[in-house]
């Protein structure tokens, strides 16, 4: 990958990361308890508000899109900074890869013509209204038009507020979580067990989803930093947002490319998650942010996540177009070949 005079090469690649899964999926979940502690009433209440405005949450479960993208290829697309590398690449991709994003993204992937399948929403507090224009090109009564021909996956606590503007069709998950009392409450509401887990994170409920319901096991990451940027400035997002003001508590990681980067320790846990499900749970899994901390250790890079650029990832889903003229024409003049 070159940027400005620097070409940047990826890692070598590591066996598997040098932290045992059991402890990285320990530091993964470790603040479950503060977050259910912190959100327990807000999603008790929203999940009611959901439940009289919407009726049976099974009723409009993501079951309905079960199989849709079955063995194909889907880009799952973050809000890291890194974004901003690849993004303008997404409304040429080949036309049998999906593509479902975070919700966070939705105004950049509509100012650049992205064509997303479904995005996706698993925050209950209201920050996500306001990110569906923040650093856009068009007003937020403009974009939030542009979602009725757009599809939303949202956890069944999602804010009122936020589904309440969606003009679009509203697909329901439910999200497990380590509270019995939690677990129980929620069933009274309704017994739904459509789940979709997360990690926490909304990147790791639009994998889980591409691959769990919607059938594609071939895992492509873009905007999956975890990590701030360090060009120019230390960046959170791929456009200008509140989240660049002040970084406040971070710390220090590796990137793919062995550079030091500042990220959350939140962000640092979700990498972490990100690195065990790809070394538990079968798949293929290609990580073109071209930039970040999915996947990268001191030690390199673990050979479970590909790391590539968006553009060779196209190039390979896409090598047979070489030969189409000859498959349709075979007559013809054209004699290109692969080497």
């Amino acid at each position: 990958m070159k940027t400005a005079n620097i070409i940047l090469e990826y890692q070598p690649y590591i066996q598997c990361a040098p932290v045992s899964q059991d402890r990285a999926h320990q530091q993964a979940c470790s603040n479950d308890a503060v977050t259910i502690e912190r959100w327990y009433d807000t999603w008790i209440s929203q999940i009611k508000a959901n439940h009289e405005k919407f009726g049976s949450f099974a009723d409009n479960s993501i079951g309905k899109l079960y199989g849709l993208f079955d063995c194909r290829p889907m880009i799952v697309a973050g809000s890291g900074p890194s974004l901003k590398k690849n993004i303008k690449l997404l409304k040429d991709r080949p036309s049998q890869m999906g593509l479902i994003s975070c919700l966070h993204n939705f105004h950049y992937m509509e100012d650049n013509a992205a064509n997303v399948d479904l995005y996706v929403s698993l925050d209950a507090g209201d920050v996500t209204i306001d990110e569906v224009s923040e650093g856009g090109l068009k007003s937020p009564d403009e974009y939030w038009d542009l979602t009725k021909d757009r599809k939303l996956c949202c956890y069944i606590g999602t804010s009122p507020k936020l589904l309440e503007k969606w003009r679009g069709e509203i697909y329901f998950f439910n999200a497990p979580v380590p509270d019995d009392r939690l677990r129980a409450e929620i069933s009274a509401i309704e017994n739904f067990n459509c789940f979709v887990e997360s990690g926490g994170n909304v990147l790791g409920a639009a994998t889980f989803i591409a691959k769990g319901f919607l059938g594609s096991q071939v895992s492509i990451f873009i905007g999956a930093d975890f990590s701030f940027s360090n060009e120019n400035k230390r960046t959170f997002h791929a456009w200008d947002s509140k989240y660049d003001a002040q970084m406040g508590q971070a710390q220090r990681a590796v990137d793919v490319f062995g550079n030091t980067v500042w990220t959350w320790p939140s962000y640092y846990n979700f990498k972490l998650w990100f690195d065990v499900v790809s070394q538990r749970v079968p798949g293929i899994y290609i990580n073109a942010t071209e930039g970040g901390c999915m996947g990268a250790y001191r030690e390199g890079n673990i050979m479970q996540i590909k790391q590539m650029d968006l553009a060779n990832v196209f190039e390979l889903f896409s090598l047979h177009s070489v030969k189409q003229n000859q498959a349709t024409n075979p007559g013809g003049d054209n004699r290109e070949v692969f080497m």
